[in-house]
């Protein structure tokens, strides 16, 4: 099946579409195809236990996180969402790119590649190579490939993967240091501009997460209907109460997760998506919690365990 570019629409009035409520261009690099190519029928073994498979920053453990490459790759492996941490850069547009900074992940002009994403314009940023940071980390994995790969924005992750229903992205937000509303609002412009809030409000097609509940506060005045999911960081409260009032899931450090956890959140219709476990052994105990997805660098590692193994789980919340 091939994927194709979603179809811009018409901008609607955000207010008019949405309500409010009280709180509560493609890559240069030629590695990279234009468009995604998945087969008709890709074989995948129907799986045993049905959670939710998060390609955690694409199929980061495969690829250089958050690249297109890694996006590819994760659906590929039958992956349900890509995620996506989204940032502002100083004119406004949003880079998918996990660090405040670009000192880990950037190579290229030090006055364009180094710093504070926020402080630079996507112009400079679109300078830089994100791709052989991980080839120098991880020898074993390196590849060619990945040489040159370049920061992509929110919107080019949209145009190429558009808005067909088995596309489902999770994209956290990082509010700049003014800590208004911008990166909310210009997310929720995206999301409507590529036809996605149908498929959001309706299918979980989009979710919206983020450690700071003020930015899940800002989302919800401006669309009370996108779907939530407050993430906790590890050592912290999780307040399952509090952010029942608002979002439709958690998302808890798998320090934090236990059956009392998921017992507790399930109590309270919420879906719970623990991050961010790699190896099969942590991947088959916390399923066995009978978690409703778990954020993973290796989706086909937890894809594995979730067609080889029947966890007795009712039906996730999805």
């Amino acid at each position: 099946m091939r994927v194709p570019p979603a179809t811009l629409l018409p901008l609607v009035c955000l207010l008019a579409a949405c309500g409010s409520s009280s709180p509560p261009p493609e890559p240069e690099s030629a590695d990279v195809p234009d468009t995604v190519v998945m087969d008709d029928a890709p074989g995948f073994a129907p799986l045993a236990t049905d959670q939710v498979i998060v390609a955690h920053r694409g199929a980061s453990g495969h690829a250089p996180e958050h690249t297109l490459l890694a996006y590819d790759i994760a659906l590929e492996m039958g992956a349900e969402y890509i995620e996506q941490d989204v940032l502002p850069t100083v004119d406004g547009e949003l880079v998918v790119i996990h660090d405040d900074t670009l000192d880990r992940t950037a190579r290229g002009p030090a006055e364009n590649c180094t710093g504070r994403v926020d402080e630079k314009t996507l112009d400079q940023l679109k300078t830089c190579d994100v791709g052989s940071w991980f080839n120098e980390a991880n020898p074993d994995r390196a590849s060619d490939d990945f040489i040159g790969l370049p920061i992509p924005t929110l919107e080019e992750v949209f145009q190429r993967y558009g808005n067909a229903p088995e596309i489902k992205y999770y994209i956290e937000t990082k509010p700049n240091q003014e800590n208004d509303d911008s990166v909310e609002r210009e997310l929720l412009r995206l999301i409507v501009e590529y036809g996605l809030r149908d498929g959001a409000v309706n299918n979980r097609q989009v979710l919206v997460q983020s450690f700071i509940p003020t930015s899940l506060t800002n989302m919800n005045q401006l669309d009370p209907e996108i779907p939530l999911i407050q993430l906790y960081a590890a050592g912290a409260t999780v307040t399952l109460a509090a952010a029942a009032q608002y979002a439709f899931g958690v998302g808890p450090n798998t320090a934090e997760t236990n059956q009392q956890l998921v017992d507790q959140a399930h109590a309270l219709g919420l879906a719970i998506h623990p991050y961010t476990i790699n190896s099969t052994e942590d991947l088959e105990a916390v399923a066995a919690l009978c978690v409703d997805g778990i954020f993973t660098n290796f989706p086909d590692r937890y894809r594995g365990v979730l067609t080889n193994n029947d966890y007795g789980c009712a039906a996730p919340i999805r």
